[in-house]
């Protein structure tokens, strides 16, 4: 759905186009971080690192990213990796 009209669309473009690059990288990033806390506050507590980081990336971007391969990444980096088997 889209109820914006196409020359309020082309203002916000332009404002925005007069932003500095890193004005607007500093844009989207507050964005993200606030997608991510509402995510985040989605989760049920006591969920280990690896757990949150897993739910995170599935609900963020969902099947464009190999999850499995991110987590045993993460088990990968981490000396205790024994310790956080994979789930059930």
């Amino acid at each position: 759905m889209n109820d914006t009209t196409p020359e309020v669309a082309a203002l916000v473009r332009q404002k925005l186009l007069e932003r500095s690059g890193a004005e607007r990288i500093m844009m989207a990033s507050g964005m993200f971080e606030a997608a991510k806390a509402m995510v985040m506050a989605s989760f049920p507590a006591g969920l280990t690192e690896i757990e949150l980081k897993r739910r995170l990336v599935e609900r963020i971007y969902g099947a464009e990213v190999d999850v499995e391969g991110f987590v045993e990444h993460l088990r990968s980096l981490r000396p205790d990796s024994a310790a956080n088997p994979p789930p059930k």
